[in-house]
């Protein structure tokens, strides 16, 4: 079966994921979807796959050489996120012969080249787009897709020679809880890869450090004709406390190395109101610095109205670049392979985070490869049918070099 085939079935699969629930996985669709894989996995030859009490769906290709070289793994995350929905996804796969492609003609919704430069990297190229009214699910099911693809064609070709791969497909990557289930004694990798990347070439092992600040205000309400002096409005607190952010070091105005904070979401009326942060910086002390300034910013509302607001803030991740530095070689083989299959490596960072984050400071050293992919968590996100090809060559090229480590 097609690299292309196996992500057109996965994205059928209804698996946002969700913060508010304590199970794991958080939603039924990622079982449902993890039980689903392990009989594809089964179908391929590999006859050890599995999913456990948590949705954690693992299997082994076991070496079909004499070399002895580390075990190598490819992981990829089975929910999507819940910034928009993907229950009913509809994709389809057009040809970008104009500066723009018509996603839905009845909402007058297009994917064009003047809003997403992107795109014109991929003129006349096949690409798998949306129908405007979800998002794709390439985050990460093309990374799926393609490990199981490069999986079944090392089976069909046993004159590639690889040592043993392990692999692993994980739930609630986009709530933060991919790897804290993640059993990596029983997964049994030396180290492992997340396919789990961007456009076609991205190699990357720096990510954010991470940190969630939920934010509740308890106001005071009772009739505006008698509020004076009376009344604390706990939604213009709210917007008080916005305003104490700095303006510019927000999502939408940053780039590259710099950090932010970004407002995820805003609640409330009078009586009560919340507002929920996630704080993002490369640099860990500017990351604690950042959570300080959280605190302060607290500190004053709290000096000035008599302690109405409380503040949780909670780590979430930190920058695996403070564990990979200690096994460049790991990023020395993904560039070695990409070279010679003529990919040009762009070693960027992680403007997020990925379960390599939590899996490299668990033991498991974990940088992330490309799946393809463009403008993922929306309406715009997009795949060229040829980024996913050259996504398994490399996983099959990757798993070929590490038996010389």
């Amino acid at each position: 079966m097609s690299v292309i085939d196996r992500f057109l079935k996965y994205v059928k699969f209804d698996t946002m994921s969700n913060e508010e629930s304590e199970s794991c996985p958080s939603t039924k669709g990622q079982i449902e979807l993890a039980r689903f894989l392990v009989e594809e996995l089964k179908k391929i030859g590999l006859k050890d796959a599995n999913v456990d009490e948590n949705g954690y769906v693992m299997a082994t290709l076991e070496s079909n050489t004499d070399k002895k070289g580390p075990a190598v793994g490819f992981i990829a995350h089975m929910d999507t996120s819940d910034a928009m929905s993907g229950k009913n996804v509809n994709p389809k796969i057009v040809r970008l012969e104009t500066d723009e492609i018509v996603l839905n003609e009845s909402l007058n919704l297009t994917l064009s080249t003047k809003e997403f430069s992107s795109l014109k990297k991929y003129h006349n190229e096949e690409i798998i787009v949306t129908d405007g009214t979800t998002l794709l699910g390439a985050d990460d099911k093309a990374g799926i897709a393609e490990i199981i693809t490069a999986m079944e064609h090392l089976i069909n070709h046993p004159e590639l020679k690889h040592g043993t791969i392990k692999i692993a497909f994980t739930p609630d990557e986009e709530i933060g809880r991919g790897a804290d289930l993640f059993n990596v004694k029983n997964f049994g990798a030396d180290f492992a890869f997340t396919v789990d990347g961007g456009e076609i070439g991205e190699l990357e092992y720096e990510t954010f450090n991470a940190a969630s600040a939920k934010i509740k205000i308890k106001g005071k309400s009772v009739h505006p004709g008698s509020a004076k002096d009376v009344m604390i409005n706990a939604v213009s607190i709210a917007a008080e406390i916005v305003n104490h952010f700095p303006e510019k070091e927000v999502p939408e105005k940053t780039s590259g190395y710099e950090g932010f904070y970004h407002l995820v979401s805003i609640e409330g009326n009078v009586e009560k109101a919340s507002l929920y942060y996630i704080i993002r910086d490369f640099d860990s002390k500017n990351f604690e610095a950042r959570k300080v300034s959280v605190q302060k910013i607290i500190n004053e509302i709290n000096k000035k109205y008599g302690n109405i607001v409380e503040v949780e803030i909670k780590d979430q991740y930190y920058n695996m670049k403070d564990k990979l530095k200690d096994y460049m070689y790991i990023i020395d083989v993904a560039q070695k392979s990409m070279k010679e299959i003529d990919i040009n490596s762009k070693i960027v960072p992680v403007r997020g985070g990925t379960d390599g984050s939590k899996l490299s400071f668990m033991g498991l050293p974990t940088p992330n490869i490309f799946t393809g992919g463009h403008n993922f968590h929306g309406k715009y996100e997009y795949i060229p049918v040829k980024s996913m090809h050259r996504a398994v060559e490399l996983i099959v090229k990757i798993s070929q070099n590490v038996i010389n480590l």
